[in-house]
């Protein structure tokens, strides 16, 4: 049997999801995890902007605006969105991530965080090609928002919603939301 040092540094190299600890949305560490999810080497990760992992501008700046206004009390935030590898044979690849953490100030919530990132990729395939914003009202679907809370969250009306809602529902072949969430939930 082999004498593996059982520290808080290892603990984290070796955890089962992945896992990065954050200052103002800039990668200050993450684990081996989180590099084989993202095609990527410390040196493509650490120091960057969490930017690279998003597929667009956009989608980066939406979700840092999401997770401000949508953190609770203790500062904890969890959603499911598309992100992006970065390198490896699948680069710049998109792919479902369920993303969850804490803020450590949730007065400040970008100073500091860590936060875990696991690949839905094999549950959820993403086959079809979506916009940035039908993605982001994709992932808000699935998690069984309405309208109104979806509109509420992405700070954009319910009927815009609904207009989104029904190219999606276009796009994949379905006559009923539950039918499109089990659609995408599908892939």
């Amino acid at each position: 049997m082999t004498d593996i040092a059982l520290d808080y540094r290892t603990a984290f190299d070796l955890a089962p999801i992945g896992l990065v600890l954050s200052r103002q949305r800039q990668i200050v560490d993450c684990n081996r995890q989180v590099l084989t999810m993202f095609g990527a080497t410390l040196d493509q990760l650490v120091g960057q902007s969490f930017q690279v992992l998003y597929p667009t501008h956009d989608e980066f700046e939406r979700t840092g605006q999401r997770i401000v206004a949508s953190l609770d009390a203790q500062g904890w935030y969890a959603d499911d969105r598309v992100m992006k590898r970065v390198g490896g044979p699948a680069g710049c690849e998109l792919f479902w991530c369920h993303v969850s953490g804490r803020a450590l100030d949730p007065a400040d919530p970008h100073a500091a965080g860590i936060w875990a990132f696991e690949d839905l990729s094999s549950r959820r395939p993403l086959k079809l090609s979506f916009t940035a914003r039908e993605r982001e009202i994709a992932a808000l679907l699935i998690e069984g928002l309405t309208s109104k809370q979806i509109g509420k969250r992405l700070l954009i009306s319910p009927r815009t919603v609904d207009v989104y809602r029904a190219r999606l529902m276009r796009k994949v072949g379905a006559s009923t939301t539950p039918e499109l969430v089990n659609k995408l939930l599908a892939g």
